[in-house]
């Protein structure tokens, strides 16, 4: 006669149904499908054996009834089954929500890290910017701009006034907006790129600065820590910038 393990196992068979698959919708421990379907179930209480296999039974949809009686205490013995001797169905439970408490609990730490890093990081950023800030407004003065009086067309002629003479040039561009900017110092080409939104650059040259600007509005520059102000509109490109010791020009 067909013993209860073996009909069990024929009928997951049937369902296409494997013991991880089985053990995940039951909770019961896999170690113990095992035994049940090998007949080996033993160092059980019987009010355990029953109530596992009414379990199984019942998720594999056949009536506990049909399987009980033909149920018979098997010989053989296996050791990793005692472990599982006299421990109800709600202590596995408890030991998988145990898990899930300390699976949180570890989420939640690492979770908490990072925000404290991205709050660092955040400071440091804060701080440079204010770094940046406070530099630029300490040698910052502003210069009048010669701005033509005809035609909104016409490119304004920003100049220095009364600059002093100076043996090195130091330029500096600071960029409100993404913008294409070349760079020549003495002739030769320094920067040719785009400047990105936020970011500043400097050079230096003996003699002359070329600059050319694909935006010229949305750029502030600074010769020899002097701000020239009102240098073009914005969206307007201008070329051949040149800067000497003896100021700005635009050539045309």
């Amino acid at each position: 006669m067909e013993s209860v393990g073996t009909k069990l196992k024929n009928l997951r068979l049937q369902k296409g149904l494997s013991l991880e698959e089985v053990h995940k919708k039951t909770k019961i421990h896999l170690n113990i499908l095992k035994a049940i379907e090998e007949d080996s179930l033993v160092n059980f209480s019987p009010v355990y054996i029953k109530g596992f296999l009414k379990i199984y039974c019942k998720f594999l949809g056949v009536d506990p009834r049909d399987c009980m009686p033909d149920y018979k205490e098997p010989k053989t013995t296996i050791s990793y089954v005692s472990d599982f001797q006299e421990k109800p169905a709600s202590l596995f439970k408890m030991s998988s929500f145990k898990l899930f408490l300390l699976k949180a609990r570890h989420i939640k730490i690492i979770v908490t890290i990072i925000l404290i890093l991205i709050f660092i990081m955040g400071l440091f950023n804060l701080g440079k910017f204010i770094s940046f800030k406070a530099s630029r407004l300490s040698k910052r003065a502003e210069l009048p701009a010669v701005i033509s009086s005809k035609a909104d067309n016409r490119i304004p002629k920003p100049k220095l006034q009364n600059s002093p003479v100076v043996k090195i040039i130091t330029l500096d561009i600071h960029a409100k907006e993404n913008c294409f900017i070349q760079v020549k110092s003495d002739g030769r080409v320094m920067f040719q790129n785009i400047l990105k939104k936020g970011r500043s650059e400097s050079w230096q040259a003996k003699d002359k600065i070329e600059i050319s600007l694909g935006n010229a509005g949305v750029v502030e520059l600074e010769v020899n820590g002097k701000r020239i102000s009102g240098l073009g509109r914005r969206g307007q490109a201008l070329k051949n910038i040149l800067i000497t010791k003896e100021g700005l020009s635009i050539k045309r």
